[in-house]
């Protein structure tokens, strides 16, 4: 009997998954423990092994959105009848990819004006080809079809010149050509020449990825539930710049700031366990564990990786486990263990030159730490004008588990653990 593998739940979160790519096709042999899919999920895109041996008889279209337990694949005998199995099954999970419908608009719109003319043409409106000698992908024919894009005029670099979904990015992102004329009017005293300009109107869209869904229903739920206040700090960074150069004399992996406000936050926590807590409707956690959670940027969102016990650990321990992290980040290998179980998240834009910022509580958190640069600023110092380093922090709390005093006072234990980081070994 043929054996039904049905979409298997990758998160806790997860509704549904997008088969990124399939690595058999059908009529392959397969094995226990071969790749056989790469799937999108709401928090990474994951790799999924057979979990049977036999030869693959269906499998769901590429690109598409296949729901929690919705049939993924089937495997069974070679020219097994499976008729009966897919009429049986709920094949409502498959899902396309929405297209908006077109508007039929004007070859050529004209506007005049006493001393400009502006002649616009649309872009215009052609449906690819299907006549099945073209090789593109599912994804790609898809993505084409919709931004009207002929796949004739797409080249491909998959195998033996197969058009695959980046190739048709690449098309999108070709410049559009435009021409200039000039254009002669007469005033009462002098003859001015106008250009003229033929542009076309063009956009992009792209399908929402499970990521992005996540994190768009996870912080509009925060938003719009959880009263936030912000409480803005500046702390002077001398102390610590000279204690990380001294650290990373000695440190087997390089310290960075951001570790050394990890480990600051994570003792400051420690002293402050209301700051260290959750909302849960009825019921307000105070966590007796210190889970840091450090937001990673990545092409399709934000993920936050945690680091445990952060509290326990020392710098280069904190820095060796956040650079292995981030990268897992950035390659897609974050696993759904590695995200879970925060209790204070950190979010430090230092690096891309902002200044200061707040940010959005990620949930259970009552609480986000938002993390500027660092500046030199002139500054008085017993009673003299001196230069000293400045990084303002602002910390966005939930108004219905932290008050106002108590997130102000957290701020005052983290300023005099960073401005006096030898406290930081002790």
């Amino acid at each position: 009997m043929a054996e039904v593998i049905n979409m298997p739940l990758m998160s806790d979160t997860m509704t549904e998954g997008v088969i990124a790519a399939w690595h058999k096709n059908i009529g392959d042999k397969v094995k226990s423990g071969d790749l056989l899919a790469e799937i999108e999920t709401d928090k990474a895109t994951m790799e999924f092994e057979s979990p049977e041996n036999g030869v693959l008889l269906y499998r769901a279209d590429e690109g598409a959105a296949v729901k929690v337990n919705a049939i993924l694949a089937i495997i069974g005998k070679e020219g097994e009848d499976i008729s009966a199995l897919l009429a049986g099954a709920d094949n409502a999970a498959k899902t396309d990819a929405p297209v908006a419908e077109k508007q039929t608009a004007p070859d050529i719109v004209t506007t005049s004006a006493p001393a400009l003319q502006v002649t616009i043409t649309p872009p215009q409106t052609t449906t690819p080809p299907d006549d099945g000698r073209l090789k593109a992908s599912p994804l790609a024919k898809s993505l084409a079809k919709q931004n009207n894009i002929n796949l004739a005029q797409v080249k491909g670099s998959g195998e033996e010149g197969r058009i695959v979904k980046r190739d048709v990015e690449a098309f999108l992102q070709q410049p559009q050509v435009q021409t200039a004329t000039p254009i002669t009017t007469q005033t009462e005293t002098t003859q001015i020449e106008l250009p003229s300009f033929t542009g076309s109107e063009g956009f992009t869209e792209v399908r929402v990825s499970q990521m992005r869904k996540t994190i768009a229903r996870r912080l509009a739920e925060s938003k719009f539930s959880a009263p936030h206040f912000y409480l803005t700090m500046e702390i002077t960074m001398d102390k610590a710049m000279t204690a990380r150069s001294s650290m990373n004399e000695f440190s087997p992996v390089k310290i960075s700031f951001n570790d050394l406000i990890v480990k600051a936050v994570s003792m400051a926590l420690r002293q402050h366990p209301a700051v260290n807590s959750s909302w849960l409707g009825e019921t307000i956690r105070f966590n007796q564990h210190v889970h840091i959670g450090v937001a990673v940027a990545v092409d399709e969102g934000l993920l936050v990786p945690v680091i445990r016990f952060a509290d326990n650990k020392s710098l280069s321990q904190i820095a060796a486990e956040t650079k292995e992290l981030a990268q897992k980040a950035l390659s897609k290998k974050l696993t759904p263990a590695d995200m879970q179980g925060n209790t204070f998240t950190i979010s430090n834009l230092g690096m891309f030159d902002i200044d200061e910022f707040t940010a959005i509580i990620n949930p259970p958190d009552a609480c986000i730490l938002a993390v500027g640069k660092i500046n030199a600023v002139p500054a008085v110092v017993n009673n003299e004008i001196k230069v000293v380093n400045k990084m303002k922090i602002t910390l966005s709390c939930d108004h219905r588990v932290v008050d106002g005093a108590t997130g102000a006072k957290f701020l005052q234990t983290l300023k005099g653990l960073l401005e006096d980081p030898i406290r930081l070994l002790v």
